[in-house]
């Protein structure tokens, strides 16, 4: 019951998350797909771990053959097997140019109806697709190069360039298609931005005989940046999650030297109270002293050569809020 309660905490708080950030800046990001795809997710991490589809169907409270059904009809299209849903649509709508939502009932008659118009929907958001007219008579045609073009240069690519950084700085050498399907988009849509961080020094190519891996051997963004803050974002919530899953594991035992671990201090002060000023600037100098630390094991790694096979990754995480209370 305690682990359980601790879950439904977690989902709920990170659900807070998600729909800050979906409606930030009075915008309305797309979240057709976000449900089943934490289903799908969650089904891939709970197999990775070891746990059985019959295990993990009776944790999901469904019946082995609903929860196989379910899982086939997420991660590919019934028409085309092996396919995405979202991605045979979106290359029928740009083959045929212009189709009427009725094409595309026909078209994919064999997939879930509930589904199909989940991604149209999808599609039309991320204006990867441009929808007009009402009903069976709604047509779709295919966002234009310039379309594209415009959409991406309104969204800028900076911000999206550190979120790919930082992705690859926690997540290691990835292929292109790898990068992609983390990112959920198509390989297309990547590339140009991978290869300017390839020539930029943002990006390197790990040493593989195989298919091109690309990682990030360092990621910074400057304090107070005015893009990048999704990079910061992400990279901050995957160094708490990632603290949290080791103390879980029991992959480190607490020790004198606190190697690994977290805490959480709040402490409640006023206008006027003696140690105002230095409780509201102790952790602006302690991210200062820690920018200095990384700095100079930066510069001593340099002038070592190159970094041995294994190491030691040693990640700090800190946030600072304050929150107006009203005593009771």
């Amino acid at each position: 019951m305690t682990v359980e309660f601790l879950i439904h905490a977690i989902v709920r708080q990170t659900m807070i998350l998600i729909a800050q950030l979906a409606t930030l800046g009075g915008g309305r990001a797309p979240l057709a797909q976000v449900a089943d795809q934490v289903f799908v997710d969650l089904v891939r991490e709970l197999e990775r771990q070891g746990v059985s589809r019959k295990v993990s169907a009776d944790m999901f409270g469904l019946g082995l053959r609903t929860y196989r059904r379910k899982i086939q009809r997420l991660n590919e299209s019934v028409t085309e097997r092996g396919r995405s849903l979202w991605e045979v649509v979106l290359e029928f709508v740009r083959a045929e140019e212009l189709v009427t939502r009725s094409d595309v009932m026909a078209r994919f008659a064999r997939d879930d109806e509930a589904q199909l118009r989940s991604v149209l929907r999808d599609l039309c958001d991320s204006q990867l697709i441009i929808v007009s007219g009402s009903g069976l008579k709604t047509t779709y045609r295919p966002a234009s190069e310039s379309e594209l073009a415009a959409l991406r240069n309104t969204q800028g690519s900076e911000g999206y360039d550190d979120l790919l950084v930082a992705l690859l700085f926690r997540e290691g050498a990835l292929t292109l298609p790898e990068i992609a399907a983390l990112a959920q988009v198509e390989t297309a849509t990547i590339e140009g931005s991978i290869r300017r961080l390839v020539d930029s020094g943002r990006l390197q190519l790990a040493e593989d005989e195989g298919e091109p891996k690309y990682l990030a051997r360092a990621l910074t963004i400057p304090l107070g940046a005015s893009v990048g803050w999704e990079g910061a974002v992400f990279d901050h919530f995957k160094a708490m999650v990632s603290t949290v899953l080791i103390k879980l594991r029991g992959g480190e035992t607490a020790s004198a030297k606190d190697e690994v671990g977290g805490s959480t201090y709040t402490i409640d002060v006023w206008p006027g109270h003696p140690l105002e000023a230095e409780v509201m600037s102790t952790l602006g100098r302690m991210r200062g002293e820690l920018s200095e630390l990384r700095k100079r094991a930066t510069d001593a790694t340099s002038k070592t050569g190159k970094r041995p096979a294994e190491y030691r990754r040693v990640v700090v995480y800190a946030g600072q809020a304050v929150i107006p209370e009203e005593s009771e």
